[in-house]
């Protein structure tokens, strides 16, 4: 058991007083928070075999990213944005992740985690949207670069049993007809069984749910509402109560999406998919009505700011969501939408755009934004018990921020200043489950891939080529 002192550090704690501790230490015994407090009282009491000098840093819980994708970092930057919904997703993501290998998933999937950990981000929330059924080989390539990236893992399965209508395979024939050079993959390819589903699901929970020494987790995502048939959606979330999981589902994303006689959240309400074992992401286009049934079943919200700007589709009424008690945790969504993987960034997103949004500058405070990246995204993904605030007994889960910058001269609001000031760039040691993952500037993960970036490069290149979007008129 190694034990680890943090002092001389600015600790925001995230616990029920939202308490900072001003020349503050944290010490951790194996894999667990054992004491926070002043400096002068947890140094005396904890006998450590390494100490961290935390002066001018900020200690904070690890952050929380609760909807993210991995594998389609390879595609940022070169295939083009300034696009709508369905055309990005059937004119560049999927053509792009569908002729990807198995080292191009282990190469995105750490380069992914690379990036993350750079973010203060410990523990992060993968809808994997595009994986075709039955692709086996792609993820142990991915789980392989999760579990050596140190940090939590949660993998969610996308499935969808519900193939395109004569009616909507016309409307992606005419999407994709703009982009005759790209290879568009067949949409039925991504279909299965309900039953074929579920045994895949739960064969993945039987090998790999709580595996990296329990950092990692296997979710269900029925991928959208309009793929699933109801029968899908039931077994999903009752497979996530059986395992103790959850769901997580893209819904009320696009206009598009809710042009039927009821809504996407009146549906899972009315076939018993909601709840607290469901985490919805986005929530845009969603009623007065939407919102009273969020609230009424404890549903969680992943709201992804910057990817529903990115599309044009709009905003997340967050504010009401958290007037009623909705609880909402912030997701970066993808990294060829939101253009990077910054928990910090996209707060202060959120934060400047409701307040212009809602022309109210006090309708989202700095405290709340930084709680759903913290407490409140631990309990969207339902861990606010081990999870999310630097407290006893939780989880060591750490991640230490410079403030010696211009950025953040002067600093005499340091929630403020995480939420407005911070670039996201300043974290040098993340510690996460009690071991360091990030020191002094230097991701392990590195070691394991040392050319990491020449490789990501390459595999990038090479997929534009392939998938035929290097020759795309939006390139």
């Amino acid at each position: 058991m190694e034990r680890i002192l943090i002092e001389n550090g600015i600790v925001v704690t995230q616990n029920d007083d939202r308490e900072i501790i001003h020349d503050g230490a944290v010490a951790i015994e194996d894999d667990t928070i054992a004491a926070v407090g002043p400096t002068d009282e947890v140094a005396g009491a904890v006998d450590a075999d390494r100490v961290v000098d935390a002066s001018d840093h900020l200690v904070i819980p690890g952050l929380i990213n609760a909807h993210t994708h991995v594998t389609d970092i390879l595609l940022r930057g070169s295939c083009g944005t300034d696009r709508g919904l369905y055309d990005w997703l059937y004119n560049v993501k999927q053509p792009g992740t569908s002729v990807m290998t198995p080292d191009d998933h282990e190469t995105a999937a750490a380069l992914y985690c690379w990036e993350a950990i750079r973010s203060g981000i410990t523990t992060f929330v993968e809808n994997d949207a595009e994986m075709r059924y039955g692709a086996t080989e792609m993820l142990e390539s991915k789980f392989r670069a999760f579990e050596r990236s140190g940090i939590r893992s949660i993998y969610a399965r996308g499935v969808r049993d519900l193939p395109p209508d004569e009616g909507f395979e016309a409307l992606i024939e005419t999407i994709t007809a703009k982009e005759p050079t790209v290879d568009h993959p067949d949409q039925h390819e991504y279909t299965a069984e309900t039953d074929e589903w579920v045994a895949e699901v739960e064969s993945l929970i039987d090998d790999y749910h709580g595996s990296a020494d329990g950092r990692h987790e296997v979710w269900i995502a029925p991928v959208v509402i309009e793929a699933m048939t109801t029968e899908g959606l039931q077994e999903s979330y009752r497979l996530a109560e059986e395992h103790d999981v959850m769901t997580t589902i893209h819904t009320a994303e696009a206009p598009e999406q809710e042009a039927g006689a009821i809504s996407s959240i009146e549906k899972l309400s009315n076939i018993g998919c909601l709840g607290e074992h469901a985490l919805l992401g986005h929530c845009v286009q969603v009623t007065d009505r939407d919102l009273r049934l969020l609230a009424k079943t404890d549903t969680r919200v992943a709201h992804n700011v910057g990817s529903n700007m990115a599309l044009g589709n709009g905003f997340a009424p967050i504010p009401s969501m958290r007037d009623r008690g909705v609880t909402v945790g912030v997701g970066t969504d993808n990294s060829i939408l939101s253009d990077q993987v910054n928990m910090l960034g996209d707060l202060r997103l959120a934060a400047l755009a409701h307040k212009g949004h809602h022309r109210d500058p006090g309708v989202l405070p700095a405290q709340e934004v930084f709680d759903m990246a913290t407490i409140e995204a631990a309990r969207s993904i339902r861990k606010e018990d081990t999870l999310g605030s630097l407290e006893v007994g939780k989880r060591a889960d750490v991640a230490l921020l410079d403030v010696d910058h211009p950025q953040f001269t002067p600093l005499p609001d340091v929630i403020r200043a995480l939420v407005y000031q911070a670039r996201g760039t300043e974290f040098d040691t993340v510690i996460c489950d009690g071991s360091f993952v990030m020191e002094d500037g230097e991701v392990s993960l590195t070691e394991e891939y040392p050319d990491l970036r020449q490789q990501a490069i390459d595999a990038a290149s090479r997929i534009v080529e392939e998938s035929g979007l290097a020759e795309s008129d939006h390139s």
